[in-house]
């Protein structure tokens, strides 16, 4: 089916955006390289990529050229443009725009081809939502492990594509791919459903990357295994879901009558980031996870700063600093599951569908990563 508006085929127009958005961006990059690439291509995006694919405290453009530095003396007396890894405001509202606009493709995309009206499209791409997150961590697991003490050792600018956010567009590009063959092979005949090719290639996949980092954990000694953390983790993020489901079923069942499952789901998923940033920021040490973990998000950074500020440090000491990112995760997630209500789910069952996917994605991802990361201490 078709959709349109005033005449237009919105899935071409989506992709004539695309393709003309791209190519006046790397046009203006051309012509204008001091203010368009340097001052803000550099500094909001590849820049950030560059520190943290290098391991670098930031990366310094001058001249042309890249300077690495790390320590924060060095990054304070740089006189280029510095760039150091994670978010700013400007990235992640950047990139928050092209995520609304994908997801406007994706919705798209499935009306187009007639199908996403069903939760089992959901279920069916959990493992590429936990995929992320564990690709991710494949990263970080190559700036800790030496070159040449492992098999299979990715190095810069090959490990860009699995940096925040490239990876999160690499994993579109995968899931894409993997539906399009899902959809073939059902409409050929050869499978009677297209989940199920896409939940076994996804899962496979998902498993494979695991694989790799128990590898490590088991063979390289700068990679090392804290199970509190990772228990301590999916016991508390599962603990939290199933009160908040109970609860909600008990005295506001309207929060999960669209969602069902779905929306027990998202909530542990956001629980799961939550709990892994607590943990890892206010409790590394007492979880023996080996090094020290700074947030690379606005969100969370901002409320370390301002609990560091408000709250006394005998508080602190006791409870933590990052306790209300874990709150507002929970608390966001669950006010989200309550707006999908059945009439969304009656009137447009694939906006509903791919927004639940993304809700999940964003929750899950980073969770994944966080989590995997501080349990191998990398």
């Amino acid at each position: 089916m078709r959709r349109t508006y005033r005449g237009y085929d919105l899935w071409r127009l989506w992709w004539a955006v695309t393709i003309t958005a791209t190519s006046l961006t790397v046009l203006a990059a051309v012509i204008f390289p001091r203010q368009v690439y340097d001052e803000f291509i550099w500094r909001y995006f590849w820049g950030p990529i560059v520190a943290d694919g290098r391991g670098a405290r930031c990366a310094e453009l001058a001249d042309g050229s890249v300077a690495l530095h790390h320590s924060i003396e060095a990054c304070q007396a740089a006189t280029g443009i510095v760039a150091e890894p994670g978010y700013t405001v400007v990235s992640t509202v950047s990139y928050a725009l092209i995520l609304i606009f994908i997801l406007g493709g994706v919705y798209v995309g499935l009306e187009r081809y007639e199908f996403g009206t069903e939760p089992s499209l959901f279920f069916a791409l959990l493992p590429f939502m936990f995929l992320g997150g564990t690709s991710r961590v494949l990263e970080d697991a190559t700036l800790a492990v030496p070159d040449g003490s492992s098999a299979f050792v990715l190095s810069f600018p090959a490990t860009a594509l699995l940096i925040s956010p490239p990876i999160y567009f690499l994993m579109f590009v995968v899931t894409i791919v993997v539906l399009a063959i899902g959809v073939t092979l059902e409409r050929q005949g050869k499978v009677t459903a297209y989940e199920y090719p896409v939940l076994a290639i996804g899962t496979f996949l998902w498993l494979a990357s695991l694989a790799y980092l128990i590898y490590l954990a088991m063979h390289i000694p700068e990679v090392t295994l804290s199970i509190p953390m990772f228990v301590i983790t999916i016991v508390g993020a599962t603990l939290v879901t199933v009160v908040i489901w109970f609860a909600t079923e008990a005295y506001a069942p309207s929060i999960n009558e669209g969602t069902g499952i779905m929306g027990a789901i998202i909530i542990w998923g956001h629980a799961i980031d939550g709990f892994a940033n607590v943990l890892s920021l206010d409790w590394g040490d007492a979880l023996g996870l080996g090094q020290s973990y700074d947030p690379k998000h606005v969100v969370n950074a901002f409320i370390r700063d301002t609990m560091e500020e408000i709250q006394p440090e005998s508080v602190s000491a006791v409870i933590g600093d990052v306790w209300p990112f874990l709150i507002l995760k929970i608390g966001v997630a669950t006010l989200v599951v309550w707006l999908f209500d059945d009439e969304l789910f009656d009137t447009s069952p694939r906006f509903a569908i791919v927004l639940l996917i993304a809700v999940f994605a964003v929750g899950i991802g980073p969770g994944t990563r966080d989590l995997l990361r501080a349990t191998l201490g990398i």
